[in-house]
């Protein structure tokens, strides 16, 4: 399967809203709300650790970037996130190229009233034993 993404950067440049030296911006599509943002690396990589600094850079610089065009023209709040899941076969909803969503929020929005709504129900507290076990695995 050809990567979305890269064909943007190689075929369809008319879907880059804004760019750099190392990233680009585009809506998301599918989208999960109007506006939602990805800041996509034009190199093929998967992970963030496998940006050079200068790309990191520019693709944290851009994300940022974007996070203050959203509130400041579009709505009050966003969730910015990066997702990680090579156990996912590619498909229209997962692409394996590095990618942040920028996904502006409002109060009630959508996504709330369908999802987050219920996460009461998912999140469980973190008790001595859980820290001290993840402690010692990423701690040293």
């Amino acid at each position: 399967m050809k990567c979305p993404f890269c064909e943007i950067v190689t075929d369809k440049k008319d879907y880059i809203l804004i760019e750099n030296k190392n990233v680009f911006v585009t809506l998301s599509n599918p989208r999960l709300m109007p506006s939602h943002l990805l800041v996509i690396p034009k190199r093929h990589v998967e992970k963030i650790s496998e940006l050079t600094k200068e790309e990191r850079n520019d693709f944290f610089d851009m994300t940022i970037k974007m996070q203050e065009k959203v509130l400041e023209s579009i709505a009050p709040g966003c969730d910015i996130c990066e997702h990680y899941r090579p156990f996912i076969p590619d498909n229209t909803y997962k692409v394996s190229h590095l990618h942040m969503h920028i996904r502006p929020r409002f109060l009630d929005d959508e996504l709330y009233l369908k999802v987050q709504k219920f996460e009461n129900q998912v999140f469980q507290k973190v008790d001595e034993k859980e820290f001290k076990k993840y402690k010692n695995i990423l701690a040293k």
